[in-house]
C-alpha cells in the first residue's frame, strides 16, 4: 500500500508517516498552533502548516495513530 502523499499549494509534497500524523493528532487534540504545526514538521511557516490541515483527510486528524496501524 502507497503512503498518503498531500501536495501543498507551495509545491511540497508531504508524506503522511508516523510523525507527521503524530503531530496531525496533537494539534487536533490540543492548543497546538499553526506555528507549531510548522516547527514540528519543518514548514516554511503558518500558511504551509494551513495547507496541509485544509488538505488532509479529517479522518487522519482524528484516528490514533495506534488505530491506523492496526488498520493499515
Amino acid at each position: 500500500m502507497e503512503p498518503l502523499k498531500v501536495k501543498l499549494s507551495s509545491g511540497k509534497e508531504i508524506v503522511i508517516d508516523e510523525n507527521v500524523i503524530t503531530v496531525l493528532n496533537k494539534y487536533a487534540r490540543t492548543l497546538l498552533t499553526l506555528e507549531g504545526v510548522a516547527k514540528e514538521i519543518n514548514l516554511s511557516g503558518w500558511e504551509e502548516a494551513y495547507d496541509l490541515i485544509k488538505s488532509v483527510p479529517s479522518w487522519v486528524l482524528w484516528t490514533p495513530l495506534e488505530m491506523q496501524k492496526r488498520s493499515g
